[in-house]
């Protein structure tokens, strides 16, 4: 997917950009740029560009149901529902304007062992990140990936939502573990029945299977992965 050009029909960049603070109350470039997880000079390079990047347009559909070419182009309808029946539904723009979207602030934590850690990985906050209510939950844990071993799916810089209370292991999912001197990885379960372990697969072809006793593993798992956020 490429990013959407401006310039063939004009320099347009700055009324899109005013439609997206518009519809979802923010004033500030520092505002948009919190609500679209990105860095306040990304705006500026898009402006130099002027093209809207593809990866706001996904992120601001699917937290207020805008209609990317209504922001590109002006073009109705404004809000887009989901799809029912094969047909997709226009949303009215009072369920917007009549109650906006909350986001909460969450803590990213690190991935490597704290230095103070003595038993263990333990949480530890460098930096928060502004989640959308649909993907806030109270056993929430964010993280920002920092190696490549589940690349393509999940790509280093990734943040990472891990559901603190999905502890029930089902064979083939992703899960965060809390492992020896290497600190919370996240790898694919792959369940061993005949050998009595579990595998701890990387999506990456270059990185080796691990393994863990299936009695161990219990008290090694932090959660289950919920979702990813990361440039497409």
């Amino acid at each position: 997917m490429t990013e959407i050009d401006t310039q063939e029909t004009g320099n347009r960049f700055d009324e899109a950009f005013e439609r997206i603070k518009k519809s979802t109350g923010m004033r500030t470039q520092v505002e948009i740029a919190k609500l679209l997880d990105i860095r306040q000079s990304s705006i500026s390079d898009a402006k130099r560009r002027q093209s809207i990047p593809d990866s706001w347009l996904i992120k601001l559909y699917q937290i207020y149901n805008l209609n990317p070419n209504w922001i590109i182009d002006g073009e109705s309808p404004q809000f887009l529902g989901e799809q029912r029946g094969g047909a997709l539904s226009v949303r009215d723009a009072g369920d917007v304007y009549g109650r906006k979207p909350k986001h909460y602030q969450a803590p990213v934590c690190a991935m490597s062992l704290s230095p103070q850690s003595q038993g263990g990985w333990t949480e530890t906050p460098v930096e928060t990140v502004t989640v959308p209510e649909q993907f806030h939950r109270p056993s929430l844990l964010v993280v920002r990936m920092d190696e490549s071993d589940m690349e393509p799916l999940i790509g280093r810089g990734a943040l990472v939502g891990i559901d603190k209370e999905r502890k029930t292991i089902r064979s083939g999912g992703l899960y965060a573990l809390d492992m020896p001197v290497e600190g919370l990885v996240i790898k694919r379960l792959l369940h061993d029945a005949e050998n009595g372990r579990f595998l701890l697969r990387s999506d990456n072809p270059a990185f080796m299977d691990q393994t863990i006793a299936a009695d161990a593993v219990v008290e090694r798992v932090i959660g289950r992965v919920a979702w990813v956020f990361q440039e497409i």
